[in-house]
Order: C-alpha cells, then structure tokens, then sequence
C-alpha cells in the first residue's frame, strides 16, 4: 500500500510539474510581458503608496505579501534546494530560475483574478481565493472544480510535513546529548520521543496564539517575522559567500553550462534524457518552494485591501522572485561555493548544515537553526488560514473555526510521528490545488489583460 500511494504521489506530480511550467509560459506570453515593465510599481504598492484604509478586504498589500511568503519562504529554501543541488549539480538552480521567472507572470494572473472576483461567506465577510473564482466568475459545470479545491487545499495545508521537519532540525542541531534524542515514553503502545513530544507541543503553542486570532493576527505576524527571518537567513548565507568569493564567477557560469550538459546529475533520465531529468529536478524543486500556480498565494493576495485588482497581482508577482531567485539562489550559491555538494556525500537540510558549519563554525549550525525555525514556524501560520479557508467555503465560516483546532493538533502529530503514506497523501492533495487554480486562469486570462490595459493606462496618465 504504501509503495501505491508513493507511487501514485510521483504520477500526480508529474502532469502537475508539466502544468505549472507551461501553464506559466501561456501567462508569460500571453501578458506581452507587460507586468514586468512595471516592477518598479509593484515595489511602490507593497511600500503602502496606495494602501487605502477604507478598501474592501481585511489586511494591507505588504501583510498580504508577508503570508504569502510565510508559507513559501520555508523549509524548501534550505532543504529542497539542497535535494536539488545533491540530485542535479549546480544545473539544477538554473531550471529552478526558469521556473521562477515564469511563474511570476502566474501569480500575477491568479491574485488579480482572487481580488476581482471575490466572494462572500456565510458570514457575508469577503473573502478570496481559487474557489471564490470559480464560484464567481465561471458557470456552474466548473463548480466542482471549486469543490475539489477547498477539498484538498484543507489536506495539502496542514502542517504535519513542516512539524516534522523542524522538529528534525531542532533535534539534529539543537539537542547534542544523544541520551535526550532517544529518550521516550509509551502512550497507547507507542513509543513518543520526549524532545519531539516537548517540541511539537512548543510549535503547537506558538502557533495557536497567533492562528486562533485569524487573518488579521496572522497578517500582522508575518509582516514582523518575515523580514527577520530573511535578513537572518540573508546576512548568514551571504557572509559564507564573500567568503567564498573567489568561486563565485566559476559557480554562476557553472550553473548555466550544467544546466544543458547535465555532467552533474545523479537522478533517473527524463524526457528522453540526463538533461530532461535535470529540468524536472529543478522545476519540481522550485515548483515546491515558490507554490506559483498551486493557489496559495491568490488566497493571501485576496485578503488584500484594495480596489484595484493589477496592483495585488502585481505584488504577488515579487514573492516567487523573492523566494527562489534570491533565498534558493543564496543558499544553492553557499552549498555550491564551499564545495560540500561534492565532498560531504550529505543531502536535503544536512547538506545545507554542512555548509554552514565549514564556513562558519558552530555559530554557522545555530544560525541555520534560528532561520529553520523562523521559516517553518511561519509556514505553520499561514497553511492554517488557507485550510480554514478552505473548510469555511464547503460548510461555513464557523466551521473554519474548528478547523483551526484540528490544524493545531496535527503538528504534535507532525512533530512526533514518521507517517510516509499521510506525508504522500498531503503531497497529492497539494498537488491537485494546481488543476482548479490554472484551469480558471487559462479560461479567465482575457478578463485580466483587459483590466491590465485599462488599469496600466490610468497610471500612464497619472491618473492615480
């Protein structure tokens, strides 16, 4: 069974891959690139240029942006890059910037659509998100496809993936006497380890205070944490790299011949090839990291104050560059530099560890670990409110409520349990978010350019 549903995990993800990385060359060209010409814009939107206290919605542009990136800017950016350099060499960052580049124009398209056809709850409060779109703007016969959404974003959300790797890292770097990582107790004839218990019930506790008090405490505890948790994460990789200076030019020139040759990939041959094999690596890896197109994003995007739709897609369009061409660039760049891809035989978090910990000592281990757990603390925050979401849209705003308190359960679970099979099956259900979100907006792209045009030609005109 548990070889089933790993294997059905890698053919769901498979087509999805495939979705993601086409699906955002459509937007990509069909926009004419007319969203990157106003990046300057966008940054002046998340300042709070046009924040408009008196707009419809719950939380400013920049919190808005700061949820989002709470679940993006995760575990992935230490770990996943990591997979992705010990899978496929330095080559593999450079199908991760591909990726990146074009799932920007996929935000865009997707939060734009989450503000401009935002629905209501059974609370009349207004809310958005994938379902809200298809609800609102599509007919009846792409309902299901709604349905199928809320469904699984309330099991691809929860958190019992990110628990179980912070609880790890904690564990790995944090607890250096080996008697207090083995020690356990029985409950129900299960052996709990008591660090991983103590620990899942902390997370559990952090995260419930902020969680239980909705998006507005959310937002604002992302607008706090994130800038912290990346500047930390900035300040340490980028020391390891002037470090390393001198290999940097060699490196970047690296990643972009290994990305056609492939003499540095380790996994199966793909699409007819080494070199196929690489761009999967990398594209599922930044496809994992960024989440353009899985429909997160739209969700916290749709929370957003305002009135004009092009600004809150515009925004989104900075998270996967923030996330996976500066974080994931940063720290494939400290992996890359300090040689330990080629000469630790370590892979996933304990990769990224080592580089840390050459470079920069044991300081260097502690470091990664205050970003481990501002990284995968602030996932926790957000996951919850798009699974709530999610449930609120199927049975009500007060049953989101209650979805909250299951949330929090599953992380003690997350923290203190190895469960391959439920890992697999939130894996499925997260994947199968990127169907109902780049259906409708492959069916409502036109909608968007016309509201970009119009839009863009106001603030040509200095209408705004």
């Amino acid at each position: 069974m548990s070889e089933f549903i790993s294997e059905l995990a890698t053919n769901v993800w498979t087509p999805v891959l495939f979705l993601l990385i086409l699906g955002g060359l459509f937007f990509f060209f069909y926009s004419g690139f007319i969203q990157y010409k106003y990046f300057t814009h966008a940054i002046a939107i998340l300042r709070g240029k046009y924040d408009n206290p008196n707009d419809p919605g719950h939380i400013n542009a920049y919190q808005a942006l700061s949820t989002a990136l709470a679940s993006t800017v995760g575990m992935g950016n230490i770990a996943g890059v990591a997979a992705a350099i010990s899978i496929g060499g330095p080559g593999a960052l450079f199908w991760m910037w591909v990726t990146a580049f074009v799932g920007m124009s996929t935000n865009f398209f997707t939060s734009t659509l989450s503000v401009m056809y935002r629905g209501k709850d059974s609370e009349g409060v207004i809310q958005g998100g994938p379902m809200y779109v298809i609800k609102e703007a599509m007919g009846k016969a792409w309902q299901p496809l709604a349905v199928l959404f809320s469904l699984c974003v309330m099991v691809g959300c929860l958190p019992i993936f990110q628990a179980n790797q912070l609880t790890q890292v904690i564990i790995d770097i944090g607890i250096t006497s080996e008697s207090a990582k083995t020690a356990s107790f029985n409950f129900l004839g299960f052996d709990i380890g008591i660090a991983k218990f103590v620990i899942g019930s902390v997370l559990t506790i952090i995260a419930g205070v902020v969680i239980i008090g909705g998006i507005q405490r959310i937002g604002s505890w992302a607008g706090k944490m994130v800038p912290v948790m990346i500047v930390v994460y900035f300040l340490s990789v980028l020391t390891i790299i002037l470090l390393n200076i001198g290999k940097v030019p060699d490196y970047l020139w690296l990643v972009i011949t290994d990305a056609f040759a492939a003499d540095n990939y380790r996994g199966e041959p793909a699409l007819g090839g080494i070199v196929g094999g690489l761009i999967v690596a990398g594209v599922r890896r930044a496809s994992f990291s960024n989440e353009a197109g899985i429909g997160t994003a739209p969700m916290a995007l749709g929370a957003s104050k305002s009135k004009e739709p092009i600004r809150e897609g515009l925004v989104s369009m900075l998270s996967p560059m923030i996330d996976t061409l500066i974080v994931c660039t940063l720290t494939a760049l400290a992996i890359l530099v300090t040689d330990v891809w080629k000469t630790s035989g370590a892979s996933g978090v304990s990769l990224t560890a080592s580089a840390f910990e050459m470079s920069l000592g044991t300081p260097g281990k502690l470091l990664l670990l205050l970003s481990a757990f501002f990284f995968a603390i602030t996932s926790l925050f957000s996951y919850s409110y798009y699974g709530s979401k999610g449930m609120s849209f199927l049975f009500g705003a007060k049953a989101g409520h209650y979805y909250n308190y299951f949330y929090l359960s599953t992380i003690i679970v997350g923290a203190v349990a190895s469960m391959t099979d439920v890992m697999n099956v939130i894996d499925i259900a997260y994947a199968l978010m990127a169907f109902p979100t780049m259906l409708s907006g492959f069916v409502l792209a036109p909608k968007v350019m016309a509201e970009a045009r119009k839009y863009f030609a106001k603030l040509d005109a200095k209408e705004f």
